[in-house]
């Protein structure tokens, strides 16, 4: 045993029962391709392999987590890695070159090179908001969910911090806009995806939620975009917005002043099935009700419907198409610190950079645009390409 490195030399073993001799838990790597030659184990993170480096040519991963293998010593991602996914008893992996200086356990693959969460800047805005800010900082805040299941709340800072350890994958919507609880924070909404409940988790003023409350006992499975969306009847309180799958009509769920949703109120006829995204971004046209903004599938486009007396008023065209380039719309508040809400994206695989016509592939950049006050938008303005291998925000 090499206690300087974590590794375990094994004997040699053969093409056949080389990959099977990887026992459980462990990551081995292999002096020779096909699993053969001698063995090395680790169930650590090694960050020098000593006396190995350079010499494993296969290996196979049989822990619980990615295994980020590393050409280079000390985990440094610049001089080239990969991440190696756990994977069954004798499944291994050769490579024509020994390169593997260094060795790293991760939950997920963004660590191998990046943190769990992404780097995040907000300006801070002129004046308080009702919606996006989570710690009173006056900047618009953002919360992330891991593929690891774990919850992330990024305060504009380029910072992250873990509010969610784990079991967050078991939800399948996220939303919040505003106050539900009528403490004055804003809160997170969550549906349980075997369940099909719905829960509150307050907001605690500093960026974490608190113990959640059960405020939707079954069947919210059958509602698609879940939306918190602001206060639309004008009692002071923030709704909720959702779609029934079956019939495709729009429903108003009014907050309360115990944290529960009141009965619910017909907003939309039908129709609305067409919509394969709804986003409460607050006040875009300045007439100070909250608006929404919806993303119609088989087009593309984008459309404002601008809000009302506890209803939704005739449609406005925003974006005439190539909107479903976009993985996730989120409505955060004020970004750009100009006073006025914007739109925050992240882009899919249909994404195509700018200067590369007709070469889409792009994930994971985020792309804000500006409100400009009369409920249309301005042009995105790319700024990173690190928000890949997320699975949620709000």
């Amino acid at each position: 045993m090499l206690a300087s490195t974590g590794l375990t030399t094994v004997n040699a073993a053969s093409a056949a029962a080389g990959a099977y001799a990887c026992p459980a838990g462990y990551f081995c790597g292999w002096s020779g391709e096909s699993a053969t030659g001698q063995m090395y184990k680790t169930n650590k993170s090694v960050a020098d392999l000593g006396a190995w480096d350079n010499r494993i040519r296969s290996y196979a991963n049989r822990t619980s987590s990615i295994a980020c293998v590393y050409e280079d010593k000390n985990y440094a991602a610049s001089g080239g890695y990969f991440p190696d996914r756990p994977a069954g008893a004798g499944t291994y992996s050769s490579y024509p070159t020994a390169t593997t200086s260094s060795i790293k356990f991760v939950p997920t693959e963004r660590e191998c090179s990046q943190p769990a969460y992404p780097v995040w800047f907000s300006e801070t805005s002129p004046k308080a908001w009702g919606f996006g800010d989570m710690n009173g900082d006056r900047k618009a805040d953002v919360v992330v969910r891991d593929t690891a299941g774990r919850l992330w709340f990024s305060s504009g800072d380029g910072t992250g911090r873990l509010i969610g350890t784990g079991g967050w994958n078991g939800m399948n919507a996220l939303t919040r806009h505003g106050d539900f609880s009528g403490d004055g924070r804003e809160d997170l909404i969550a549906r349980e995806a075997a369940t099909g409940t719905l829960w509150l988790y307050p907001g605690t003023g500093n960026g974490s939620v608190g113990t959640r409350k059960l405020i939707g006992t079954g069947g919210w499975n059958g509602m698609s975009n879940i939306t918190a969306f602001g206060d639309l009847t004008g009692d002071g309180r923030a709704d909720l917005i959702a779609v029934e799958r079956s019939t495709g009509k729009l429903w108003l769920y009014p907050g309360t002043s115990t944290g529960a949703l009141g009965s619910r109120k017909l907003i939309g006829t039908g129709g609305w099935n067409a919509m394969n995204a709804l986003v409460g971004v607050g006040d875009m046209n300045g007439d100070g009700r909250p608006d929404l903004y919806a993303r119609e599938a088989s087009t593309g486009k984008l459309w404002l419907y601008p809000g009302r007396s506890a209803a939704l008023g005739g449609r406005v065209l925003v974006g005439s198409g190539g909107w479903n380039a976009m993985a996730n719309l989120i409505a955060n508040g004020d970004s750009s610190g100009d006073g006025r809400p914007d739109l925050v994206t992240v882009t899919n695989e249909k994404y195509v950079l700018d200067g590369y016509p007709g070469n889409p592939g792009n994930p994971g950049w985020l792309v804000t645009y500006r409100g400009l006050g009369n409920g249309l938008l301005s042009r995105g303005e790319r700024t990173n390409g690190e928000w890949w291998g997320l699975n949620g925000f709000c």
